[in-house]
This record gives structure tokens, sequence and C-alpha cells, in this order.
């Protein structure tokens, strides 16, 4: 239904959306739960993605845990919605306790092995690519720097 929407139509609505979640959660103070997905390639590199809306930088593929979805499946869900990539291998990495927006999140911390090339839909991610470790972007937020910490100790 989302593809019949214009895609300049649907980033400015995802702004917009971004923001009232932003208040809806400092409000609300209800505790929410996300996924993130570490996705290497052959190479060893880490896929990183650039929103259309929020705060500018690179971000791990990711959102949130649906009503009646487990984390697993939102992982996959997210991954195939962001990035059009296909998974079937997930292992849990962790689950950091966190706040975002002034309220409380549980981020659950996935890895994986992608062996395709990211194609991004253009609405919610406007690119996403594979980066070697040692030649990661500058621009990475303090929530995404914590996610790799996680998962290099995890890895090693």
């Amino acid at each position: 239904m989302f593809h019949l929407i214009p895609r300049r139509l649907h980033r400015v609505a995802l702004k917009v959306a971004h923001r009232l979640r932003h208040h809806w959660r400092k409000f609300s103070g209800i505790t929410a739960e996300g996924v993130t997905i570490i996705a290497s390639n052959p190479q060893g590199e880490i896929l990183l993605v650039r929103h259309s809306y929020g705060p500018q930088g690179w971000y791990f593929p990711g959102g949130g845990v649906g009503r009646k979805e487990t984390p697993e499946h939102a992982a996959l869900r997210e991954m195939r919605e962001e990035t059009g990539c296909l998974v079937t291998d997930l292992k849990l990495v962790g689950i950091l306790n966190e706040e975002i927006s002034g309220a409380p999140h549980r981020a659950h911390i996935f890895s994986t092995f992608v062996d395709a090339a990211p194609e991004p839909d253009g609405r919610e991610i406007v690119e996403a690519r594979f980066f070697a470790i040692r030649l990661l972007p500058e621009a990475m937020s303090a929530l995404t720097r914590r996610r790799l910490e996680l998962w290099q100790s995890w890895v090693n």
C-alpha cells in the first residue's frame, strides 16, 4: 500500500511521524522494544544505512517490534523492508536496556550474514552500504557505536 504514495511525500510523512514518535515516547514513558541487525558480507564488511528522517548519519538496519511479533520476526522484516536482503540465520548478540527520546527502550541486537547487495527502498532508507570495520564513517550515533562494541565483543 505504501508503495502507492510518491517517494517524496512518503519521506515527508516519515519526518513528521519521527518527530511525533519522539514526543509520544517522552510523554508516555512506555518501554518500547526494537531490533538492530548487524549484517556482515563475505569480505567481513558491515552494513550501514542512512534514513530519510531523523538525525543524519549512518545506522544499522532495524526498527520496532510489533505487538504480536517476536524480535526475530521483526529483525527479518526490517532487513527485508530496509535493504531488500533476505536473511535466514539470525543470532542474538545481546539485549541493551537504554533510553531513547527520554523513555526506556529494549534493543535486541542480532548478527547475520548477507551475500547480496542491499537495495534501499528510497523512502525510509536513502542509502545502504557495506563498510570495512577500519573505515567506518564518522557520522554514527552513540547508540550505533554501542551496538557495534557489543557485536565486536561477541564476535571476538
